[in-house]
C-alpha cells in the first residue's frame, strides 16, 4: 500500500499537565483546519504530564509525542522533529491563543514568509489575559531590545502563537531548551536573513485553575541573557567603545595639568580612573571579537563579510604583534622618563602630580601591549577553523 501523503500543516502544542484545556485546544485546532479545508494534523508534545493530558489529547484527535527532556524549548523541539507538515503552527495548550487563526498563518507562509509571528500588541489582549508587569514592562522592554540588537521590526518577541516553514526552522539549528527558545527562534531567523512576517492575534485568559509555568523574573532574565549572548556588538563592543573613548578623553583632558569643573578639582586620581576605563573597555572589545569569531565558527551566528575582510587584510597575528610592540615601546619610554626623573632626584622624592602624568599612561600602554601579544595569538587560534 502507498504511504499516507504528509499533511500540509502540523499544529504543535507543548503540554505539561494541561488536562483542563488540552482537549479543547486540540478540538479548536482541528475545527480550524477543517473549516479552512487544510490537510493537517494536531500534534501534542507532552513533556511528562502526570494528570492524564496525554489521553485527553488523543481522545480529542491529536497525535501525542512524548518528550522526556524537560523544558518549554525541549518540548517544542521534540514536537517539531515529529511534525510531518510542510508548515508548522505552534501554540500553547492552555486556551490562551485562538487556533482559529491557523489559516491566517498558512496564508502568510504560502505568500513567501519563512516565519510568521503572532502579535498580541497589534491584535487584542483581553482583560486579565496578561499580567500588567508583562504587558507594560517585560514584553515591551525585551521586544524593544530584540528589535535594537537584531534589526528586526517584530513587535512581540514572546508571542506563543506562530508559524513557520519546517525546513526553514531546521536550518536555524535551535539549541536552547527553556522559555528562551521563543527568543532564539526570532533572533536566529533575523540574523540568518529569513523572511519574517507578523499578523495580529488575540490573547485570551487561559483556562487553567493553577498558576502558569512561566516564572516572571527567572524566565525574563533567561530571555535577556540570551539576547545579550547573541549580540556581541551590544554586550561587548558598544560598552567597550564607551569606556575606551570616555576614559581616553578624560586622560587627555587632564594630562596638561589639573582642571576645575563642576565645582571640583580633577587631578592625577582622575587620570588613574580614566586609565582603568580604557583598560576595561579594551578588554571588552577584545572579548567581543572573540565571541563573534566563536559564534561564527560554531554556527551560532551568520558569517560577517566585514569581519572576513578585516581578518584577511588587517587583523592578523603579525599586525597584532606589531601594534602590541609599539604600545610596549611607548609605555616603556614613558616609564623610563619617570625613572630618569627619579634618578635625577637621587632616587628619593618625586613630584607626584607631574610624574604620575607620565607613569599612568606608560603603565597603561605596557599592560595593553602585553595583553595585545597574548590576545593576538588567541584571536589567531580562534580564526583557524574559520580560515
Amino acid at each position: 500500500m502507498p504511504s499516507e501523503a504528509p499533511p500540509l500543516v502540523s499544529v504543535v502544542m507543548p503540554c505539561l499537565n494541561e488536562a483542563e484545556t488540552v482537549g479543547r485546544c486540540v478540538a479548536e485546532a482541528r475545527a480550524a483546519l477543517l473549516a479552512a479545508g487544510l490537510a493537517g494534523e494536531v500534534l501534542v508534545a507532552d513533556n511528562g504530564s502526570t494528570d492524564g493530558s496525554q489521553g485527553l489529547a488523543e481522545a480529542a484527535g491529536a497525535r501525542v509525542v512524548a518528550v522526556p527532556e524537560r523544558g518549554y524549548g525541549a518540548a517544542l523541539a521534540g514536537g517539531f522533529a515529529a511534525a510531518r507538515g510542510t508548515y508548522v503552527v505552534m501554540g500553547d495548550a492552555d486556551l490562551s491563543y485562538d487556533f482559529g487563526a491557523v489559516a491566517d498563518f498558512v496564508e502568510a507562509l504560502e505568500k513567501g514568509a519563512d516565519l510568521v509571528m503572532g502579535s498580541r500588541f497589534k491584535g487584542r489582549i483581553e482583560d486579565g489575559a496578561m499580567p500588567p508587569l508583562h504587558r507594560w514592562l517585560g514584553n515591551p522592554v525585551l521586544s524593544g531590545l530584540g528589535r535594537l540588537f537584531f534589526r528586526t521590526d517584530v513587535s512581540d518577541f514572546h508571542c506563543g502563537l506562530r508559524g513557520f516553514r519546517r525546513e526553514a526552522l531546521e536550518s536555524l539549528d535551535l539549541r536552547t531548551t527553556g522559555m528562551e527558545y521563543a527568543s532564539e527562534m526570532v533572533v536566529k531567523a533575523a540574523l540568518f536573513g529569513l523572511v519574517i512576517r507578523e499578523i495580529p492575534v488575540t490573547l485570551r485568559r487561559d483556562g487553567r485553575s493553577r498558576p502558569p509555568h512561566l516564572r516572571t523574573w527567572r524566565d525574563g532574565w533567561r530571555h535577556l541573557r540570551f539576547l545579550l549572548l547573541y549580540s556581541p556588538r551590544w554586550l561587548f563592543l558598544v560598552p567597550g567603545l564607551f569606556f575606551v573613548l570616555g576614559g581616553g578623553a578624560l586622560m587627555l583632558w587632564l594630562l596638561p595639568g589639573p582642571r576645575v569643573a563642576l565645582g571640583a578639582t580633577w587631578d592625577v586620581h582622575s587620570i588613574l580612573a580614566g586609565a582603568a576605563m580604557v583598560l576595561v573597555g579594551a578588554q571588552a572589545i577584545f572579548f567581543g571579537a572573540c565571541a563573534k569569531i566563536f559564534g561564527i565558527t560554531e554556527g551560532l551566528l551568520p558569517k560577517d563579510l566585514l569581519l572576513e575582510r578585516l581578518f584577511d587584510r588587517w587583523i592578523t597575528l603579525e599586525t597584532g604583534l606589531a601594534a602590541s610592540l609599539l604600545a610596549l615601546l611607548a609605555g616603556a619610554g614613558l616609564a623610563l622618563h619617570v625613572v630618569s626623573a627619579w634618578s635625577a632626584a637621587g632616587f628619593h622624592d618625586l613630584a607626584y602630580p607631574t610624574t604620575m602624568r607620565w607613569m599612568i599612561p606608560g603603565v597603561l600602554l605596557l599592560v595593553l601591549g602585553a595583553e595585545g601579544v597574548f590576545g593576538s595569538f588567541l584571536l589567531s587560534l580562534l580564526g583557524l577553523r574559520r580560515r
